[in-house]
């Protein structure tokens, strides 16, 4: 019976050829179980006398011939057992090929379990973690994630080399489910998880780890000539920038980031969960916390909590001279993407707080001063994306408050905070919405509350001018954690940031913090 049950079919299957009952979790790896199951076919076939070089490449290329010919050839085959090595000595061919069987799937059972290797891409996160930082991230901190698209190329995350094709096949998938680990996620740990608007991406390398919601809503508003006439008609404007996306396969809002009329992309696709860009932030606000921002500092439940060491903000700085500024580019490694001249001899560029008060000692300074974003409209560039009032005036440096939702809460539901949660009830809960007759209806059912599944997290980056994090794209669910960063192993400067692209000697074999 237990041969009907999809997946518990396999421990049977499993003990037929005499292999261990762990094999299975093997089976759960991405790419390496495709593999494996070529492997278990063809020792299927040994089981049963098929043991021919032309049986055993039958089985391998073509099991879904090959193993029903078994069950209606009942009479002609009989079960003898796995093939016996004892006493045997094998070819130099196939020690090679079960050497390298063995790698690959040690090697993937180490990437899906206990760690991975992530490359640090943007300056988000400096000073703490630099661009071009290579770390491993520890899968068993917060529990490894079952793959949930466990059909798929072995070592890549979500599209083949070179370009754009799935990896991975998304006609298959099992649920969400997360193994225990050493602990949950802390205030102020480095986390990486899926990138949460990352459901659905622009088909294109350099914007597919972008959020494709505010390209949507820019793109919009560029049909809609202003930011009034989009809030006019909000539902025609999205559409029409849907069919440009998706039908036409141009993007104006990227083409203008670009310097051109119009971009190309390979159009619109959808993600699995676990298939998302990989994001690395800083926990700051935990399940059940309330959170605000005013003047740069953050509260958590109306108390100021610590800033993270390190943390930087962007400052208007003047020197006496562009020699006296290109020093400083220099001496504080200011990135290449963070030199925003102004005049000639200013710039506004990210400092931490150490580097602005060794900057005032500087004889060549004329001033310094932060760059604070006041009260005013956002154009739904900021989290929740509304236009009404107040998250129509929350900024970067004053937000909230808002309220992080922690799992077994119930919240009742009204009009200030349906923006709020609205995002996080559907695609992350998954549950259908509908509001009619100032009415909500959740499921289809009347609903004047919400209790909520899971926990979530409020990520922001260390480099707090340059992180498009929580402020503009919200919560982070518990089931998109990926894991954390535990350790540098290798760094080097990458040229489209610092000039010398040198490596990093002092950062490598380093903990991360």
């Amino acid at each position: 019976m237990l041969g009907y049950i999809p997946l518990v079919n396999f421990f049977p299957f499993l003990k037929m050829i005499k292999r261990p009952w762990w094999w299975f979790f093997i089976l759960l790896c991405p790419g390496i179980n495709l593999l494996m199951l070529v492997i278990m076919n063809v020792e299927l076939g040994i089981a049963f006398g098929k043991r021919s070089t032309k049986d055993q490449w039958f089985f391998g290329a073509l099991p879904w011939v090959a193993i029903p010919q078994l069950a209606f050839k009942q009479k002609e085959v009989a079960y003898v057992g796995p093939r016996d090595w004892t006493g045997k000595k094998k070819s130099t061919m196939r020690e090679w090929g079960e050497a390298i069987v063995f790698a690959v799937v040690a090697a993937s059972i180490i990437r899906t379990f206990f760690f991975e290797a992530f490359t640090i891409p943007t300056p988000s996160m400096e000073k703490s973690m630099l661009v071009g930082d290579y770390l491993f991230v520890s899968k068993m901190s917060y529990g490894a994630k079952i793959p949930q698209t466990p059909v798929s190329v072995p070592f890549v995350h979500n599209a083949l080399p070179g370009g754009m094709t799935n990896s991975y096949v998304d006609w298959f998938s099992v649920p969400y489910f997360r193994l225990p680990g050493f602990g949950k996620v802390e205030r102020y740990d480095p986390v990486v998880f899926n990138f949460p608007h990352g459901d659905t991406i622009l088909v294109d390398p350099y914007y597919a780890g972008h959020d494709y919601h505010s390209f949507l809503r820019n793109e919009a508003m560029r049909f809609a000539g202003s930011y009034e006439a989009y809030l006019s008609n909000t539902g025609k404007y999205n559409q029409m920038a849907r069919d440009n996306f998706a039908v036409k396969k141009r993007c104006n809002i990227c083409g203008q980031e670009q310097g051109r009329q119009s971009f190309p992309i390979g159009g619109v696709k959808a993600r699995p969960m676990d298939k998302k860009e990989n994001y690395v932030k800083r926990c700051i606000g935990l399940p059940g916390d309330e959170l605000k921002i005013i003047n740069h500092q953050t509260y958590i439940n109306g108390q100021p909590i610590e800033d993270p060491k390190g943390m930087m903000l962007s400052y208007h700085l003047v020197m006496k001279s562009r020699k006296a500024l290109d020093k400083v580019y220099k001496d504080y490694k200011v990135n290449i993407s963070d030199r925003h001249i102004q005049g000639t001899n200013g710039t506004v560029s990210s400092f931490t707080k150490e580097d602005v008060e060794n900057l005032k000692k500087n004889p060549d300074l004329v001033s310094i001063e932060v760059n604070n974003d006041s009260l005013q409209e956002n154009f739904m560039a900021i989290f929740p994306n509304s236009p009404l009032a107040p998250f129509n005036t929350w900024s970067r440096d004053n937000y909230g408050p808002i309220h992080i939702p922690a799992k077994g809460e119930t919240i009742q539901l009204t009009p200030e905070n349906i923006a709020t949660y609205k995002r996080t009830i559907t695609s992350y809960e998954g549950n259908t919405w509908e509001q009619r007759d100032g009415k909500i209806f959740i499921n289809g059912m009347e609903a004047t509350s919400y209790t909520f599944k899971q926990d979530y997290y409020w990520m922001m980056g260390d480099n707090r001018h340059q992180s498009a994090d929580s402020r503009y794209w919200g919560f982070v669910p518990e089931d998109h954690i990926v894991g954390k960063p535990v350790f540098t192993w290798f760094s080097k400067e990458d040229k489209s940031y610092q000039e010398t692209g040198e490596i990093r000697w002092g950062r490598m074999f380093r903990t991360v913090k």
